[in-house]
């Protein structure tokens, strides 16, 4: 789906592929701004809309700010290789740690502080004001790492403040994996046929991720095999796998309505995106009761369910794609 824009606001790619964000309203020149999901947007917009003149975009970044290093590290190659949700939810996260004022009294933002004088002090300042989300905290902390990094590679600042500080600690267990009676329960729910139950059984089948569910297709399969690279990193360190199609997904594909192009189109008959799939499937599961299940969830089970078979961490992990056996010996501890 387009992504609605405030009128008088254009996005536009040169051709090197590169978004901006444009002001355009007739009988005034063409103004660039930050990204529309950045903290200062809207501020910028609103005082363009009232007539005033604004300085560029580099303009309002002083040279040696936070925010002024951060435009530097988003511009980088680093950035521009990475998936564009995964660069998307990193400017989200910084955005708002530029935005967040260095005291709760002080009109003055992170931001606008000097990035040789962000110490760890400020890091874990910046971490603990999403104690009551540790997952968010912590992603807070690696991607200031990423910043902090790339500024020293580049001789930007002398020092990484944030490699030091500690992550919060999170549940180790991590997303809940389907008991078999949950299982049995959205099976009661959604019966064979059904595209909720068309997706489940490709979920635990398979026991991939959401954003290789969405893609997977009959393009996909060979001689009972489904063979594809898996979404995830593959732009820096590709994962291509080769599953064998159970007899029980393949049933239930052959007995559902599928997509020319993938198995799972939505009403509109187009592939899902990742998270709308993601949605959808959430819908699907408060249908059955389960609230508290996922889709990673069945990612979870699938690999249990190996382990309970007897398979070994090393074909779990050709089958799921995991390049350590970390997350593995979880779930198999587990089973046993």
């Amino acid at each position: 789906m387009t992504r609605r824009l405030p009128p008088y606001v254009t996005e536009e790619r040169d051709k090197r592929g590169r978004l901006y964000v444009y002001f355009r309203r007739p009988g005034r020149p063409k103004v660039r701004l930050r990204d529309s999901r950045s903290a200062d947007f809207m501020a910028l917009y609103a005082r363009l809309l009232a007539g005033e003149a604004v300085p560029s975009p580099s303009a309002t970044r002083p040279t040696g700010t936070l925010c002024w290093l951060v435009e530097q590290y988003e511009r980088s190659a680093e950035v521009r290789r990475l998936d564009p949700r995964t660069r998307r939810a990193r400017s989200q996260i910084l955005a708002a740690c530029l935005a967040e004022p260095i005291s709760p009294e002080s009109a003055r933002t992170f931001g606008q502080v000097p990035a040789s004088r962000i110490t760890g002090k400020a890091i874990r300042v910046l971490r603990d004001r999403k104690a009551d989300k540790p997952a968010a905290a912590g992603h807070r902390v690696k991607v200031l790492r990423r910043v902090f990094a790339f500024g020293v590679e580049f001789e930007h600042v002398e020092r990484n403040p944030a490699r030091d500080i500690p992550l919060p600690k999170t549940s180790p267990q991590g997303f809940h994996s389907w008991s078999v009676a949950e299982v049995q329960r959205y099976e009661a729910r959604h019966p064979i046929g059904t595209q909720a139950r068309l997706a489940f059984a490709i979920l635990l089948y398979t026991g991939q991720r959401r954003s290789d569910v969405v893609n997977f297709g009959r393009q996909h399969v060979s001689d009972g095999w489904l063979r594809f690279t898996q979404h995830k990193n593959r732009n820096r360190e590709p994962i291509a796998l080769e599953i064998p199609i159970r007899p029980e997904l393949q049933a239930i594909i052959d007995a559902s309505t599928t997509g020319d192009l993938t198995w799972l189109v939505t009403s509109f008959g187009r592939p899902f995106k990742s998270a709308g799939f993601g949605n959808k499937f959430r819908t699907w599961c408060d249908e059955a009761g389960l609230p508290h299940c996922s889709a990673h969830g069945l990612r979870k089970a699938a690999a249990t369910r190996l382990a309970e078979a007897g398979a070994t961490e090393q074909q779990i992990m050709s089958i799921t794609g995991h390049r350590t056996s970390q997350e593995v010996t979880r779930y198999t501890r587990a089973a046993r």
